[in-house]
């Protein structure tokens, strides 16, 4: 007997041997099968799904899940309209902010005003609290001078912005989160990723300097689990901070590890250890992705985490742990180091399904894309990036540069794995709305960014599915409605691959299955 018969829908399966059905059989958790194999199946329930059309569970392969929970509980800055708002808001939280504590605020961005603040500014209105506000791209801080005293003499800021590792410093003067403040914040971001048709996703670096909230965040994620807070499937990446040097065996090849030797594959089907999430630059929102030639109009082109040799370093003996990797790189430069530093690693020690993954790869040149193929390296995109900030980053590229952004068909057509993701809370986390981009290259404004680089509707639902699992290494159990899968599913309102392509981020998210039940927020 069945669990579940969901009826009356058009399937898209991602399953190339049964592209499309009309019925599809759950027994618990699994796909039983679809149409001829499960019609005659007695069933406990049977849904009638009015028309719908369903898809594999969208997989967000590099989400922040605590980071999107606190967010929408912290004070905001945002829209940044003018210095005197932004002064105003941080003002108004100063008074809720006990005598000699932080006031810690969301939603800065200087694109906004022209210019970024000054710690001066932030003092006329601090009343002798730490303030701090984080950047959008969570590549950056602006601090007041309360902050400022408190930090190492050699730490570099520009007049109270602190960028990257000088971020990381003023974050390690607050106390860590607490395990049950972050589980609550998980479970947050947890229901809004299923609201929009997300049943699994990838952590994107957890415990490290830059946006980790405790050494014990780990364990936050297993209280979630605990309390019933996480909903959804989880992959933990773990930030490459916290490998230590270890002495091991010495055939074993092993560098520098986990406590215990822990890498990727530990967990279970609802919570695991991903990649190895090592950073080699910022971002472009703040202007320190790392560039082979300067940003339009400024005098600089970026910067890296840590000298070259020192980000090959950790790579290498991230691969020599048996660690997948997901290296951050934004700029072109960045993705020279990491694909320079991936392919020494598999001369050192020949991985081939080791499926390390560029996080971002925002500038790609034509150049670097045979290299991506020859490594076999997954690109791991953001395409709505583009859609909210498309204009902005067109302008500090320049004519030249701007089609490289944010790749699609350069991608595909050299064999590489393209991989659809949010980067939530940093741009919206919506996969249809990302969906649409991919086909259209439309910013928000109607401005082409790249055209050349569009792509199918098809090959970018396969983006946030099959490649998406592929990317998390669970292709053998999500991804395509295929029976013995996991039956996790998003019913749609309409049918991404049969209406007009400026639709598709508009299409309601009908409901949501993870393992073969409906999520409370979306039941049908």
């Amino acid at each position: 007997m069945l669990t579940t018969r969901l009826t009356n829908a058009r399937f898209l399966t991602m399953d190339p041997d049964r592209p499309v059905a009309r019925e599809l059989g759950i027994w618990r958790d699994r796909i039983v099968g679809l149409d001829e194999e499960v019609a005659r199946l007695p069933a406990r329930r049977v849904v009638d799904l009015q028309g719908a059309t369903v898809l594999p569970g969208f997989i967000d392969s590099h989400v922040h899940l605590a980071w999107t929970g606190l967010k929408a509980v912290t004070p905001s800055v945002a829209p940044c309209d003018s210095v005197e708002d932004v002064l105003a808001a941080v003002a108004e939280a100063v008074l809720s902010t006990p005598e000699g504590g932080w006031t810690n605020l969301a939603g800065y961005d200087q694109r906004g005003l022209g210019r970024h603040l000054t710690a001066a500014e932030l003092d006329r209105v601090s009343a002798g609290r730490k303030v701090y506000l984080l950047h959008d791209s969570g590549h950056g801080c602006m601090v007041n001078t309360a902050v400022l005293d408190r930090l190492p003499a050699d730490i570099a800021h520009d007049q109270g912005f602190l960028a990257e590792g000088a971020m990381g410093a003023a974050r390690a003067l607050r106390l860590p989160y607490a395990q049950q403040e972050l589980a609550e914040a998980i479970g947050r971001a947890a229901r809004a990723c299923l609201s929009e048709g997300v049943t699994g996703c990838a952590e994107a670096g957890i415990g490290g300097a830059l946006f980790g909230h405790t050494p014990v965040e780990l364990g936050a994620y297993q209280l979630a689990r605990e309390q019933g807070r996480l909903p959804l499937r989880v992959q933990l990446m773990v930030s490459a901070d916290r490998l230590r040097p270890v002495a091991a065996h010495e055939a074993d090849g092993i560098p520098r590890a986990l406590d215990l030797g822990l890498r990727t594959g530990f967990g279970d089907e609802m919570l695991s250890v991903g990649a190895l999430k090592v950073y080699t630059d910022g971002g472009m929102m703040a202007r320190t992705a790392a560039l082979t030639g300067p940003y339009q109009g400024l005098d600089h082109a970026g910067q890296l985490q840590e000298e070259p040799e020192d980000l090959a370093r950790t790579i290498v003996d991230g691969h020599l742990g048996g660690w997948q990797l997901a290296v951050h790189a934004i700029g072109d430069r960045a993705v020279d180091v990491a694909l320079d530093a991936i392919e020494r690693a598999q001369r050192i020690r020949p991985r081939p399904d080791a499926r390390h993954r560029i996080e971002h790869a925002g500038l790609v040149r034509p150049d670097q894309l045979p290299r991506f193929a020859r490594l076999g390296v997954a690109a791991v995109v953001q395409p709505n990036f583009l859609r909210h900030f498309g204009d902005d980053y067109a302008e500090i590229m320049g004519e030249e540069r701007a089609p490289w952004l944010y790749r699609g068909k350069g991608f595909l057509d050299h064999g590489i794995r393209l991989v659809g993701s949010s980067d939530r809370p940093v741009a919206d986390g919506s996969p249809l709305r990302a969906v649409q981009f991919m086909v259209e290259r439309a910013s928000l404004s109607g401005r082409a960014i790249g055209p050349d680089e569009g792509i199918t509707v098809e090959q970018a639902l396969r983006a946030y599915t099959v490649d998406g699992a592929h990317a998390c290494h669970w292709e053998d159990s999500a991804g395509s409605l295929t029976a013995g899968r996991r039956a996790d599913l998003v019913v749609l309102g309409d049918d991404p691959t049969r209406v007009d392509a400026s639709r598709i981020g508009g299409i309601d998210v009908v409901a949501t299955f993870v393992g073969g039940r409906e999520t409370e927020e979306d039941a049908l």
